[in-house]
């Protein structure tokens, strides 16, 4: 059998690539509650908000008010995305102690995502990420890169290893530390999974290197035992099964956190992460949302707890 990490970490996404396509307005103090509740249940990385234009992401109009809001124990790192200078000047307008741990920034495998999404090349993306890299590093504050579409896209269909590896290389060499192959639209399966994280480690150490997959056609946590398989030992997902992707219709968004712990769980595989405190945060959001979760495991352990106290 295929030596598997003895340790993952996971990175829950939930209160900002999960709720930032929500509808509804969603209150700074709920994302701040579900935060809580995250590092209560033992996350240590959690992707809190993004810095981008209200005008295109409402949702995200209290980024600087979550930020303040959060009571911060020692040991759990808190990230950020921003899309440009603008974004990381207005991540670090506030005093040092609301500052993000670490900046995400991102880039498309495709061009034809790329032009579709941001108007704009592949090289030329990357290039305005150069400033904003730079500056966040200047300030000892970490990068992590995601390369998205790297399993398929919208537009293009498939994505070849050679072209998530040429993002791989224009990111590495503008000083991004941490690299994430992100499977946007759900279409990744084990063995696309294996090629494309073999091309991001020629170029990465394995502790920088993660997977970040949707559960459009159920392949989700079929790509996170692959991608073990291969070493990889970090992993985004997003409490509840929060999220969506706005390019692929009938996305059911992120892998939920809870089904990635019980998998995990399942095969021996530290985290740090209690079950019990993840499925309460899924209740809480999905309860404030007015709908249940989308994780199976957290449905599973509701209706567990709910027979139980019948």
């Amino acid at each position: 059998m295929t030596s598997l990490p003895s340790r993952v970490i996971l990175v829950d996404v939930g209160p900002r690539d999960g709720l930032q396509n929500e509808k509804q307005t969603v209150d700074a103090a709920v994302k701040i509650e579900l935060v809580h509740r995250l590092q209560a249940a033992g996350l240590k990385e959690i992707e809190v908000t993004s810095f981008v234009s209200p005008k295109w992401v409402p949702q995200m109009a209290d980024n600087a008010a979550v930020l303040a809001g959060i009571t911060r124990p020692p040991g759990v790192r808190y990230s950020v995305l921003v899309p440009n200078m603008k974004g990381l000047d207005a991540a670090l307008s506030a005093p040092r102690s609301e500052w993000p741990d670490e900046v995400v920034v991102f880039a498309a495998a495709t061009e034809a995502f790329s032009q579709r999404n941001i108007n704009c090349s592949i090289t030329e993306s990357v290039e305005r990420f150069r400033p904003v890299v730079a500056a966040a590093r200047e300030r000892g504050i970490k990068v992590r890169g995601a390369i998205s579409c790297a399993l398929g896209c919208p537009y293009q269909g498939e994505v070849t290893a050679d072209e998530v590896e040429r993002v791989v290389r224009l990111i590495k060499e503008i000083g991004v530390e941490h690299c994430g192959i992100a499977d946007t639209i759900g279409v990744g399966t084990p063995k696309r999974v294996q090629a494309a994280m073999e091309r991001a480690l020629k170029h990465y150490p394995l502790a920088e290197v993660s997977g970040h997959f949707h559960d459009t056609y159920g392949q989700a946590i079929g790509n996170v035992y692959a991608a073990l398989e291969a070493g990889i030992a970090t992993f985004d997902a997003s409490v509840a099964g929060l999220g969506g992707c706005p390019y692929a219709k009938g996305a059911t968004g992120n892998v939920a956190t809870e089904d990635v712990l019980f998998l995990l769980n399942g095969l021996g595989i530290e985290t740090g992460v209690s079950i019990d405190g993840l499925v309460d945060a899924a209740a809480y959001i999905s309860g404030v949302l007015g709908r249940k979760p989308v994780s199976r495991v957290a449905n599973a352990l509701l209706a567990k707890r709910a027979s139980t106290a019948s």
